[in-house]
């Protein structure tokens, strides 16, 4: 099953692909006492495990009679918008940590994202004043359905979710400021997911999808989520160990070779006003943004 939150006609929505349609959950769905209009809305009432997977049943059998989205008067939000943490793993593709002449730790690297810079689905983004070395990295983004806490490597995929497309936005020069890589990662906009969830029964064995990443139509980035150092499920499990991971939290797993910090000086060009950047995952989708300039605060 695919799952978005969209906005139709201004008002907040949970949606599911049917088909080649997209087409809306209604607010008043199952007699909901608060509206669902989102994602989180269903996981805090269905957690995995504790009613989600009856509820998944009954929405794909309901989802015949809803009606479709208007595609002149919907938009997509992102696919989690109130995520308790925003996790990311750095360095966990071979080749990309060869290409960053870097090592190979003996256990994930993980920094954050603030909600600030979650984006949606075609929107745009604006390039911040204050970096001149913007970045891609096409990432497989985890996100938990369950609490999940002292999980096993075994037992870990049993929190998730799904899974979604996502872009860690990354100003170079911001990151390697200091030793600590946030402020490069969590300006506005700088964590763009979605359009869709894909419930984990659809996506099967996450370490087994083709993974690329375009740039005006020019491929970037092409990998397959096998060459991962730290599996999906080793990474849940070791997070699970540090924090309690809870419905709605994402993970964004790291990213394959062809960043454009990884080349060679010369053959640097770095993200501009106008750039076109897709990441396309196999079962998932294209997550699809624009880069704009900056405009002043009103």
């Amino acid at each position: 099953m695919k799952l978005a939150n969209i906005l139709v006609d201004g008002t907040p929505a949970l949606a599911l692909q049917r088909g080649t349609d997209l087409v809306r959950v209604p607010a008043d769905y199952e007699g909901a006492a608060t509206p669902v209009a989102s994602l989180e809305d269903v996981l805090h009432r269905h957690p995995v495990g504790s009613g989600w997977e009856e509820f998944a049943a009954r929405l794909d059998l309901d989802a015949r009679g809803f009606s479709v989205a208007v595609p002149s008067a919907f938009s997509w939000r992102p696919v989690v918008e109130r995520p308790q943490k925003i996790i990311c793993v750095g360095l966990n593709y071979g080749a990309h940590v060869a290409e960053t002449q870097s090592h190979v730790s003996e256990q994930p690297v993980l920094f954050s994202k603030f909600a600030n810079a979650l984006a949606a689905a075609e929107q745009d983004i604006a390039i911040p004043d204050a970096t001149e070395r913007l970045d891609y990295e096409a990432e497989l983004v985890i996100v938990m359905g369950k609490r999940c806490h002292q999980a096993t490597v075994s037992d870990a995929l049993r929190y998730v979710l799904g899974y979604t497309t996502g872009n860690d936005v990354s100003a170079r020069d911001l990151q390697h400021r200091s030793g600590q890589w946030l402020i490069g990662k969590s300006l506005d906009g700088f964590a763009p997911v979605g359009p869709f969830c894909t419930t984990a029964d659809e996506v099967g064995n996450p370490q087994r999808l083709r993974i690329a990443l375009t740039r005006n139509g020019e491929t970037c980035q092409e990998a397959n989520t096998s060459d991962m150092i730290f599996s999906c499920a080793e990474i849940v499990a070791y997070c699970s160990t540090l924090f309690t991971l809870l419905p709605g939290d994402i993970i964004f797993t790291g990213t394959p070779n062809g960043v454009i910090g990884g080349m060679p000086p010369e053959e640097q060009r770095w993200l501009a006003p106008g750039d076109q950047v897709a990441v396309t995952i196999e079962k998932l989708g294209t997550l699809s943004n624009r880069f704009v300039a900056s405009k002043p605060s009103a």
